[in-house]
């Protein structure tokens, strides 16, 4: 089984993307929150991966972050929840926002996704109640990062949402910012855009 791809991004779309690893160009499906995050094409990439062989076919489900990927595993342990259903709810939410929804029995929240009416938020918290628990990992790269994460810091402290924090801080990296002057300086620029 696939559990990770570190490669070539060749292309992305909302939904899915292709990877290339080792001259093998991999379809990935992937939710919107690791389509935003990640780079504009051709650049290097890493994707956590859920493997899932059904009936003819292998698929491959591709996540920016290790708490993504462990949503996506304990959604698809519902009942009536597929993969294509998991992936809409985590285009959705955030596994940090689910898990305060999830700790305030919040399913307004979880209702107001496409595709999820108020019965199956219900359920969803539900079957999920007590089995949540996101603990932030680093990603691979920023551990240990002071100039990344005081620029991450300082753009949450002008009020910009972490994931879009996140995305503008990877891309002053693949223009090779290192500095944390340069990091801020392109990530406002990007930002500005």
């Amino acid at each position: 089984m696939i559990g990770f791809l570190e490669g070539e991004l060749l292309d992305k779309t909302p939904g899915q993307v292709l990877v290339k690893v080792g001259g093998v160009g991999y379809r990935v499906l992937i939710p919107l929150s690791t389509f935003y995050a990640l780079p504009e094409p051709p650049a290097a990439v890493r994707l956590q991966i859920h493997t899932r062989i059904q009936d003819d076919a292998l698929h491959l489900y591709g996540f920016y972050t290790p708490e993504e990927k462990d949503l996506f595993l304990k959604l698809l342990n519902i009942p009536r929840i597929g993969p294509g259903l998991a992936l809409k709810i985590l285009s959705g939410i955030s596994p940090q926002e689910f898990e305060e929804a999830m700790s305030l029995s919040d399913s307004r929240r979880l209702a107001n996704i496409p595709g999820i009416g108020k019965k199956s938020a219900d359920r969803i918290l539900l079957e999920l109640k007590g089995k949540v628990i996101i603990a932030p990992r680093p990603r691979p790269g920023v551990a240990g990062d002071r100039p990344y994460q005081d620029a991450l810091s300082a753009l949450l402290n002008l009020g910009y949402p972490k994931n879009v924090a996140e995305k503008a801080l990877d891309q002053a990296r693949s223009q090779g910012a290192a500095s944390l002057e340069d990091l801020l300086r392109q990530s406002l620029k990007w930002l500005a855009r």
